[in-house]
């Protein structure tokens, strides 16, 4: 029973992939002139959709949002019912459907029609009503859906949706939309996070352990204890930094049986540790403790000791 199961499931990704396939060997010209009309709209595109397509027409909504471009979804039977005045003259409308002959679908394609705006068709039939009257057709055709009685949507909304997905890419390619575009869209959660979060907004919390080159290894152990970061710098009259002692560093000191008394911070720092600026994203802090193994990092500017972020700050912003 189980080897039935991977195998459905393995067919499963195998039709559609294939559908996928076939859908971009059917790309055309109608598809760049699509991209183009979009890019130049000076309104809104508008989506809609029937059944599984409606759905389907939500995510590709939401994907033109967060990427720069203007998107509202109208249900194709609501806009039989008032929602049709969400459509502004100068608005774009797309709607999906795989047979493109829904009643709801006929009723509304004339409206769009009578109100001048343009329309784009992802149909999954280019010769049906809702392909005949579209100004623009992105062919959705599939051969096969992975349902094993070929009648639920499943390659044919896959399709819809990598139309939809290979349209807001073109889009941002088009307009430059880079990591910055995108984090203003995207202000919370972890993504969001991850493209603005900077050290300075997370060290600042933060005490500033900090010891003199001369300051005894008496002093650098109460210093660590006190600011419970693990670390603590070790700094010269300007301020600069000279280098870290970290518990670590302690601990091998005492492995060496040193002599504590006529031991001083200089002596058992660690010269040239890495460093991080205020101004660069948590996110970069957090791969430069990844690659070399370690928990924190001083933070610097223009040789200056300005503090330290520890791991345990990204882990609380959700970075980990």
């Amino acid at each position: 029973m189980s080897d039935n199961i991977l195998q459905r499931a393995r067919k499963t990704f195998q039709l559609e992939a294939g559908a996928l396939n076939e859908v971009q060997q059917q790309l055309n010209d109608d598809f760049r002139q699509a991209v183009l009309l979009i890019q130049n709209c000076t309104g809104r595109v508008v989506f809609s959709g029937i059944g599984k397509s409606a759905l389907v027409a939500q995510k590709i909504v939401a994907t033109f949002n967060s990427t720069g471009t203007p998107s509202i979804f109208m249900h194709a039977a609501d806009a039989l019912h008032g929602d049709l005045g969400m459509v502004q003259d100068a608005d774009i409308v797309i709607i999906l459907s795989k047979s493109g002959y829904s009643p709801e679908i006929k009723a509304l394609v004339p409206l769009v029609k009578n109100f001048g705006n343009k329309l784009i068709a992802i149909v999954g039939n280019t010769g049906s009503y809702l392909a005949q009257q579209a100004d623009l057709i992105l062919n959705t055709t599939v051969d096969q859906e992975a349902c094993p009685n070929n009648l639920a949507p499943t390659s044919s909304t896959t399709a819809q949706m990598v139309m939809g997905d290979a349209l807001a890419a073109c889009l941002m390619d088009l307009k430059g939309f880079k990591d910055d575009d995108f984090a203003k869209f995207h202000p919370g959660g972890t993504l969001g996070k991850k493209l603005y979060l900077s050290v300075a907004d997370v060290f600042a919390g933060n005490d500033r352990p900090m010891v003199f080159e001369g300051q005894s290894v008496k002093e650098v152990i109460v210093e660590i204890t006190q600011k419970r970061l693990g670390v603590t710098a070790v700094v010269n009259e300007q301020n600069a930094l000279a280098g870290i002692i970290t518990d670590g560093d302690l601990r091998r000191m005492l492995e060496k049986n040193t002599d504590i008394e006529g031991t001083v911070a200089r002596d058992i720092m660690t010269r040239n540790p890495k460093t991080i600026a205020p101004g660069e994203l948590a996110i970069s802090a957090l791969d430069m403790m990844r690659k070399n193994a370690i928990t924190q990092l001083a933070v610097v500017e223009d040789a200056t000791y300005l503090g330290i972020i520890h791991i345990h700050d990204l882990l609380k912003e959700g970075l980990i």
